[in-house]
């Protein structure tokens, strides 16, 4: 790549709103680049199913809307590089992107980097990562089957990993720090999985440690109630909320909020001209797919409006 082109628009991020936006900016003609250092597709990709997403009556598997949403960007001209993005530099008519193919030269740039799990930060979950600690239920379940296993949280995801998980399991222990906080539908499906005694619910309950013996886990120490309590399992599914991915933008002058989020105007440019963001990195998000996919068009049709303004 000659490091003197400076490309019309690089994205960072190619889950479902950079993959919208570059649908967009491809059709118009305007060269786009993504930037994955994950899965294309991003949390979406690794979703069991998605049932409000709208268009599927009866609901879509992650993978397969992320694939769709893949192929439909490079059928426009799309181009996706697999690699990260270390540093973005403001140079006035172009931004210098430090990536892991070397720097990178763009007139504008989408920061759509989504968001990754949070960890619990407790002794064993760094260190069994993959070997009993997990973060991906689709991903990483069928490992366990007819095996028991702990699921952390009790928002919406850590509930529905949970139901999604019974299906491999002999039986699930869902340990919650304070209560359930998941949607109706939800708890509905939960309590008909309690009553078949495929789930039981631990509330007011903190992991302390995940423990193993001979490199296999065998259980988490937790406190429940406030008594240490020792629950026995052969993995550990954790789904305690998200973190936004914007630690590379240290530096960069994009401001972010006090939860490391985008903040961002109306029209999804940042404090930064020529930098945009959209979808859950953005502060205000919803996180939801259908929203960030609207973010992603309607940051890139705000990316060819800033393309096409006379520079100073």
């Amino acid at each position: 790549m000659n490091e003197d082109t400076i490309h019309d628009v690089i994205m960072v991020g190619a889950g479902p709103s950079a993959l919208a936006a570059a649908v967009y900016t491809t059709r118009e003609d305007i060269e786009t680049i993504l930037f994955e250092k994950g899965a294309i597709g991003g949390l979406a990709a690794i979703t069991d199913q998605v049932d409000n997403y709208p268009g599927f009556a009866e609901g879509v598997a992650g993978l397969k809307l992320a694939e769709q949403l893949e192929k439909q960007a490079e059928r426009f001209g799309a181009k996706i590089e697999l690699g990260s993005v270390d540093k973005i530099e403001d140079h006035g008519e172009y931004k210098l992107l430090h990536t892991s193919d070397g720097p990178f030269k763009a007139k504008a740039v989408l920061i759509a980097t989504g968001s990754d799990y949070k960890k619990m930060n407790v002794p064993g979950e760094e260190e069994y990562y993959g070997r009993g600690v997990h973060y991906c239920a689709t991903c990483d379940g069928a490992f366990y089957r007819d095996k028991r296993l702990a699921v952390v949280g009790g928002g919406n995801s850590a509930v529905q990993e949970a139901i999604f998980l019974t299906r491999f399991t002999s039986h699930i222990d869902l340990l919650v720090r304070s209560t359930i906080r998941a949607s109706d539908v939800l708890k509905k499906e939960l309590q008909r999985m309690v009553d078949e005694g495929k789930i039981t619910v631990h509330l007011a309950t903190t992991v302390d440690e995940i423990v193993a013996v001979d490199k296999k886990v065998t259980h988490v120490a937790v406190h429940q109630d406030g008594q240490p309590v020792n629950v026995e399992v052969d993995g550990v599914f954790v789904f305690i909320g998200l973190s936004p991915n914007t630690a590379f933008l240290e530096g960069s002058g994009v401001e972010l909020d006090e939860l490391g989020l985008i903040k961002t105007d109306i029209e999804l440019h940042t404090s930064v001209r020529g930098i945009f963001a959209s979808g859950d990195v953005r502060s205000g998000a919803t996180m939801q797919i259908a929203s960030a996919v609207g973010e992603g068009a309607t940051a890139a049709l705000k990316i060819r409006e800033y393309l096409e303004q006379p520079k100073e």
